[in-house]
């Protein structure tokens, strides 16, 4: 990759600690002749003066809307509202393209601009495997605070940890009651890290995965105490739980965590609630008698925002470095391109938000 400028965003969301790039990283990239720019931001677990000290430009926050053209900028969240037409080229969770709330919207920018969207979600290898994903981090926490709001230990508002920090709470204590959980697309990455903080929470699992889910048993399903949905859909399925099973006054099931939090999409498989519940408030109680209670973050590993963000990064730098080259880029391209040539098939719109 030559001269090829990269800029590292401040992420708007409040709640956000991570980063796709670590500083350690950084350095590889100024070391292979990319021009780097970090902004500021009070709330990344890495400081930008560890970006400056590898080498980096430091931008003030929010100054990528007037960075040079053909920079590729690069974040994980939202972007803000403004401007209305986004004119780079930008790398991050873009959410647009299973008719989401606002992907419409999103989508109109980018073409009134004249940039692109390149969606990490999308960043996959030729048999469609993603090539840089939280989804571990994104189980792993999932399963620790529905244990923990199972067995009442979990307080909000929800802050930052280490993994160390976390198990110490994670782990069973003498008078823990025995649970039943349920991991649902437990051989992905995301059910993988539910196993594991299952497993370090004294928890044996029931494990479900392709096989399981085409011959879906509710009432099998509402036997357990707790479930982890960590199922990224990409087409069409039955909904694993629906509002008469949750109202099944025989259901055993308690505590469900959504990893996956594809509230608002066609393709969402637990259309039992509206909202995603957010750090301040991580549980809704969806049913009071029996009780149901939800969790549905959807930045699950900004909780382990340095863990996340290492091996979130390690994944990533090597396809940065071959930014001009990688097959993966252009898939993504192409995807953005088939999305907005889907808003012009729908009218200029399609899914109105």
């Amino acid at each position: 990759m030559t001269e090829r400028h990269l800029w590292l965003r401040h992420e708007v969301r409040s709640t956000e600690r991570r980063t796709p790039i670590v500083p350690d990283d950084a350095r590889r990239l100024v070391d292979n002749g990319v021009r780097l720019t970090v902004e500021e931001s009070p709330q990344r677990i890495f400081p930008a003066a560890e970006y400056e000290a590898v080498g980096a430009r430091i931008a003030p926050a929010g100054s990528w809307t007037s960075a040079p053209s053909g920079t590729v900028v690069l974040g994980l969240k939202e972007l803000p509202d403004e401007p209305a037409g986004l004119t780079h080229h930008h790398i991050y969770f873009g959410h647009a393209y299973k008719k989401q709330p606002g992907a419409a919207r999103l989508l109109r920018r980018f073409t009134a601009g004249g940039g692109a969207l390149l969606d990490l979600e999308y960043l996959v290898d030729d048999e469609g495997r993603r090539l840089a994903a939280f989804g571990y981090w994104a189980g792993y926490l999932g399963a620790a605070l529905a244990v923990l709001q199972h067995r009442g230990r979990l307080t909000a508002p929800l802050r930052p940890t280490d993994k160390n920090a976390l198990d110490d709470t994670l782990r069973r204590l003498p008078g823990d009651e025995d649970l039943t959980a349920l991991v649902v697309g437990a051989l992905g990455r995301s059910g993988r890290g539910a196993r594991a903080a299952f497993d370090t929470a004294g928890v044996d699992p029931t494990c479900w995965d392709l096989a399981e889910t085409r011959a879906l048993d509710r009432a099998a399903l509402l036997r357990h105490d707790v479930m982890v949905n960590a199922v990224l859909a990409t087409s069409p399925v039955p909904p694993f739980l629906r509002e008469r099973d949750i109202d099944d006054p025989a259901r055993a099931l308690r505590t469900l965590c959504d990893v996956t939090c594809d509230v608002g999409s066609p393709l969402n498989v637990l259309p039992v609630y509206d909202r995603t519940t957010e750090w301040a408030e991580p549980v809704r109680r969806l049913r009071k008698e029996p009780p149901l209670d939800l969790i549905a973050i959807d930045n699950l590993p900004s909780l382990l925002p340095r863990e996340s963000s290492v091996d979130f990064s390690r994944a990533l730098l090597p396809l940065l470095l071959e930014y001009d080259a990688h097959p993966a880029w252009s898939r993504c391209l192409a995807r953005f391109r088939q999305a907005c040539a889907g808003l012009v098939a729908d009218g200029d719109g399609g899914h109105r938000d």
